[in-house]
C-alpha cells in the first residue's frame, strides 16, 4: 500500500472515533415556566375629602348660596327736601355696580335701600331694619351725619360696616369716638378741613372781617359752623352772632333781623336745603343785610338750592369738595352718569359713593371664600379689616387710605360762586360753563 494513502485513512479513522466519543450536543435544559406573577390593585389617585366650610369669624360669617345674590344696600335720605344729597350719592353706587357687570365671583350684585330722613330717629329706623336683615354683607352710607348718630351702634353690634360717601361732621372719625363705631368709615372729608377752608376764604379771599353763622339744629351744621367760626377767629377776624333756627322753620326773618343788628359783612349758613333756601329767599328783605355777603357749604349744593332761593341765589358763595382736584377719570363718571340718569349730577358726594362702593368691593374679593360649587362665605370681622386696610386705592377722588379711625378721604376743599339762579343751569361738571364756578382756591 502506498504510505500516502495508509497515512491518510489513519487521519480519517481517527477523526470518526473522536466524534463517536463526544456524541450529538445534548438539548439544553427546559426551566420550568415561571409563576405568574401576583396581580396588584391599580393604584388611583385620590384628593383628600375637602374640609366643609366653617365660620370662625369673630362676629359671624354672610353665606351666599349659587344663584343667590350678594346683597349690598344704600341708607340716607331719599326723601323730602334734602333727597337730592341721598339720590345722587346713591347714583354713584349704581354706577360701580354698573361696573362690575352687575355681578360679583357669578353671583348678581343686589342693591337695596334704607330712606333714613337725615334725622337721627330716621337713622335709628333705617339701621334697625337694616340690621335685622342677615343677608346683607355691607353697607354705603349714610348720607347725613344725624342719620349716622341715630343708628350706628346698632349697625356696629349687627357686626355691619358701613361706609359714608357724605358725612361730614369731624367727631364721626375722631381718634376717641368708642366701640359703637367700629362699623363707620367715610370717603367723605371732614369739616376740620371745610370750615377752615370757608374761614381763609372770607377772610383772605372778600377781605371781610366781621363774620355772623346760622345753623339749623343738626349736628353737621353746629359743628361746621363752629370750625368756621374758630378758625376765622384765628385768623384775625371777629365772629359778631351765632344764631340757630328749627329744621322745620320757614320765617327767618326774626333770627335775621337779630343778625343783622350785629353788622356782619359775612353770613355764613351751612344749613340743609329747606332752611338753605328760606334764608337766601328772605334775606335781603331784612334792612341791613341787603348787601351782605352769603355763604353756604356741601349740605346746599344743589340745584334744589335755586328752586328754593331764588334770585337771591345769585352771586351766593357755597364750599364743596374740589372737583377740579379729583385725580381719578372724573370725566369718565360724568359720562356714564349723563348717559344712564340723562342729566347733570344732583348734589355733592356722588363720586365719593362710587369710591366707597368700590372699596367694599374690592375689600370683599380679598375675604370671601369660595367653595366647589360656587357658594360664597364673607367674614364680617374679616371684611371690615379688610376695608380698614384699604390703602393707596385709586379712586376718582383720589388716591384714598383709611385711617385707623376711618377717615378714607382726600379733603380738598373749593368754593363755588353760583353764576346764574335758573336751576337748569346747575352744572358744576361742566369745565367750560360751569355754573356755580370755583372761584377759590
Amino acid at each position: 500500500m502506498n504510505k500516502r494513502l495508509f497515512a491518510l485513512l489513519s487521519v480519517l479513522v481517527l477523526a470518526s472515533m473522536m466524534l463517536a466519543a463526544c456524541g450529538a450536543p445534548a438539548p439544553a435544559a427546559t426551566e420550568a415556566p415561571a409563576a405568574p406573577a401576583a396581580t396588584e390593585a391599580p393604584v388611583v389617585a385620590t384628593e383628600a375629602p375637602v374640609a366643609a366650610f366653617q365660620c370662625t369669624d369673630a362676629i359671624g360669617c354672610v353665606d351666599i348660596a349659587p344663584g343667590e345674590p350678594v346683597h349690598i344696600a344704600y341708607w340716607g335720605v331719599l326723601s323730602g327736601p334734602d333727597s337730592s344729597l341721598g339720590e345722587d350719592s346713591k347714583r354713584g353706587v349704581e354706577i360701580a355696580i354698573d361696573d362690575m357687570g352687575g355681578k360679583f365671583q357669578g353671583h348678581d350684585i343686589l342693591l337695596t335701600t334704607e330712606d333714613a330722613g337725615c334725622t337721627p330717629e330716621g337713622g335709628a329706623t333705617a339701621a334697625t331694619k337694616l340690621a335685622t336683615d342677615t343677608s346683607i354683607v355691607g353697607l354705603i352710607g349714610s348720607s347725613c351725619s344725624d342719620e349716622t348718630v341715630g343708628g350706628i351702634a346698632t349697625l356696629t353690634n349687627a357686626g355691619l360696616t358701613t361706609i359714608s360717601p357724605s358725612n361730614t361732621r369731624p367727631v364721626l372719625t375722631s381718634p376717641d369716638r368708642g366701640p359703637d363705631y367700629a362699623g363707620y368709615l367715610r370717603t367723605a372729608h371732614s369739616d376740620a378741613f371745610q370750615g377752615k377752608a370757608v374761614a381763609e376764604f372770607a377772610y383772605n379771599f372778600l377781605k371781610v372781617t366781621k363774620a355772623a353763622t346760622l345753623h339749623d339744629g343738626s349736628t353737621y351744621a353746629q359743628a361746621l359752623q363752629q370750625v368756621f367760626a374758630d378758625e376765622f377767629v384765628k385768623l384775625g377776624g371777629t365772629i359778631v352772632a351765632q344764631e340757630a333756627v328749627a329744621k322745620d322753620a320757614t320765617d327767618m326773618k326774626p333770627v335775621l333781623t337779630t343778625i343783622a343788628a350785629a353788622k356782619p359783612e359775612f353770613l355764613y349758613y351751612p344749613v340743609f336745603v329747606a332752611v338753605g333756601g328760606y334764608v337766601t329767599a328772605q334775606i335781603r328783605d331784612v334792612a341791613g343785610l341787603e348787601n351782605v355777603k352769603i355763604a353756604g357749604s356741601d349740605g346746599i349744593f344743589t340745584a334744589d338750592l335755586l328752586k328754593g332761593g331764588g334770585e337771591n341765589t345769585k352771586g351766593m358763595y357755597l364750599s364743596s369738595p374740589d372737583f377740579s382736584a379729583f385725580t381719578g377719570d372724573y370725566a369718565g363718571f360724568i359720562a356714564k352718569h349723563t348717559a344712564k340718569y340723562g342729566g347733570t349730577t344732583l348734589s355733592t358726594f356722588h363720586a365719593h359713593a362710587y369710591d366707597a362702593a368700590n372699596i367694599l368691593f374690592a375689600a370683599l374679593g380679598k375675604v370671601a371664600v369660595a367653595d366647589a360649587d360656587g357658594t360664597l362665605h364673607v367674614g364680617r370681622q374679616a371684611l371690615r379689616d379688610a376695608i380698614y386696610a384699604t390703602k393707596d386705592f385709586k379712586g376718582i377722588t383720589g388716591t384714598l387710605s383709611c385711617s385707623p379711625s376711618g377717615d378714607c378721604g382726600a379733603p380738598v376743599i373749593a368754593v363755588y360762586e353760583i353764576m346764574n339762579s335758573d336751576p337748569a343751569s346747575w352744572n358744576p361738571s361742566d369745565a367750560t360753563n360751569p355754573n356755580p364756578k370755583k372761584i377759590f382756591p
